[in-house]
């Protein structure tokens, strides 16, 4: 199929449903946003749907809570280059995603003096080179981390004045102890009280690591004061149940070692982020999808977009269109064969349209796979902080649209010309050796573009070989 057929189709079928009202039908189900993420939000007004799904609550939810209850803001970035004590939990630089720049940031940070302090059960890359490695038992981070709070309140090592300045604390006390007077000495008296339980001792019961240990991070967590740098993500927030405290108590060491937003420390992501915002944007329609939020979790941080073949199979609904953005649910979540059932039931999901610069389990089971370019050949709006500095513009370089050329000589529009296979400038459809019907047709830029529908069936066993994805751009 040709691209104008391809967007004709998924154009018609969100357009009918729109003018049927069944603005719930249509979905966007994200695995990484891109720079459309906010100028989406834009698209989705105008057309008055509810239709944003992300993987968030099987991935980043449960740190993005513990954050966001303590200053609105879902996610930290540290100041690592500049830190005295780098505190880590999970394996984050070699599991995380945008936040693999980190690594340089540590390392600049180490060689300027800083220690390193890595939390984790595995003995990961990260731990092997730090100067601490605690090993807790799975899910027992948060009591760690309370003893190291409560080593700070015993030694005086906390920013009193800080928090004094920044802190809710005569909240605290009206709503909390009327038995004190508002003052800072009673509440520094009522916190040396709440925390009083959580000694390294407990903490070595619950968690296995040494209390002597234990003492040794928070003297250093006390001799950094404001330059304090730390992270966790998934991993330990991720993983285990309540999850979001390990990200709550992680942020309450922060808050009492003064090091929020400071040099070294660590700032709510919002310090170093700018996301331009779309012009006219549209106010936002009156609908509610119980397939992102039902009823029946109103805590929940995110959708539940986990549990959408479930609520389809149950008859919550139906998509006319669907897309899958750099998402593949049948690999990621738990159930992949809830997946699978649900994108080869058409009475479930009329249409499902992949975008992905890769093959997956996912793409074999879309009506159309639309192809995409990966970070390094893209050229837009896309950004994401990945650490507290000052940005600088770069000059795109090289010959061609991307700057490289291919064996042949030609230009290449992006480097997922080495996963593909070369299109045909003609129009003719033509057969994959696995039965993919594509069709391709010549741009005026003098390249081909070929877009390929699938029919719902089960994958062979072994995996689709390198050298053929279902869709392609290519130079004539």
């Amino acid at each position: 199929m040709t691209w104008d057929e391809v967007l004709d189709d998924i154009g018609g079928r969100i357009r009918k449903a729109l003018v049927e009202g069944r603005q719930k039908e249509v979905m966007y189900h994200l695995g990484r946003p891109g720079h459309e993420l906010i100028y989406l939000q834009r698209v989705f007004h105008a057309w008055g749907i509810d239709g944003h799904n992300s993987h968030t609550n099987v991935c980043s939810a449960s740190a993005r809570a513990g954050y966001a209850f303590w200053h609105g803001l879902d996610r930290p970035s540290p100041d690592h280059s500049k830190a005295r004590f780098i505190l880590l939990l999970s394996s984050h630089l070699e599991a995380g995603h945008y936040f693999n720049p980190h690594a340089q940031r540590i390392i600049d940070g180490k060689m300027a003096g800083a220690k390193i302090c890595v939390l984790d059960t595995r003995l990961s890359n990260t731990a092997s080179m730090a100067d601490y490695w605690l090993s807790p038992w799975p899910g027992t981070e948060a009591a760690l981390l309370l003893a190291i709070v409560h080593c700070m309140l015993r030694d005086g090592t906390w920013d009193r004045e800080f928090v004094r300045r920044w802190v809710n604390w005569e909240q605290y006390l009206r709503e909390e102890r009327p038995d004190l007077p508002v003052t800072m000495a009673a509440f520094e008296e009522a916190l040396k009280a709440l925390y009083a339980e959580y000694t390294p001792e407990f903490a070595e019961s619950e968690s296995g690591v040494p209390a002597a240990r234990i003492e040794e991070v928070a003297r250093e967590v006390g001799r950094a004061g404001s330059a304090l740098s730390t992270h966790v993500w998934r991993n330990a927030a991720a993983g285990n149940l309540h999850g979001w405290e390990v990200a709550r108590a992680l942020e309450l060491v922060v808050v009492l070692a003064g090091a929020v937003a400071t040099p070294g420390g660590t700032a709510p992501s919002g310090w170093h982020k700018a996301v331009p915002t779309p012009p006219m944007m549209p106010p936002p329609g009156k609908i509610w999808s119980e397939l992102l939020m039902p009823r029946e979790y109103p805590l929940a941080f995110f959708e539940m977009s986990f549990l959408l073949p479930h609520f389809l199979k149950e008859g919550r609904g139906k998509l006319a269109m669907y897309f899958t953005r750099v998402y593949n649910p049948v690999w990621t979540n738990p159930d992949g064969m809830s997946w699978i059932e649900m994108l080869t039931d058409e009475a479930k999901v009329e249409r499902h349209a992949c975008l992905t610069p890769t093959w997956s389990e996912t793409a074999w089971f879309a009506d159309y796979v639309l192809p995409m370019g990966h970070a390094s050949e893209r050229h837009d709006l896309m950004s994401q902080e990945t650490h507290a500095a000052r940005g600088r513009r770069t000059r795109r370089w090289g010959s061609g649209r991307c700057g490289r050329r291919t064996s042949s000589g030609s230009s290449c529009r992006g480097a997922s010309i080495r996963m593909a296979r070369s299109a045909s400038a003609s129009t003719s459809s033509r057969r994959t050796g696995r039965g993919r019907s594509c069709a391709s047709r010549s741009s005026t830029a003098g390249s081909s573009s070929t877009a390929c529908r699938d029919s719902r069936r089960r994958p062979p066993a072994r995996a689709w070989p390198r050298s053929r994805t279902c869709a392609s751009t290519a130079p004539s």
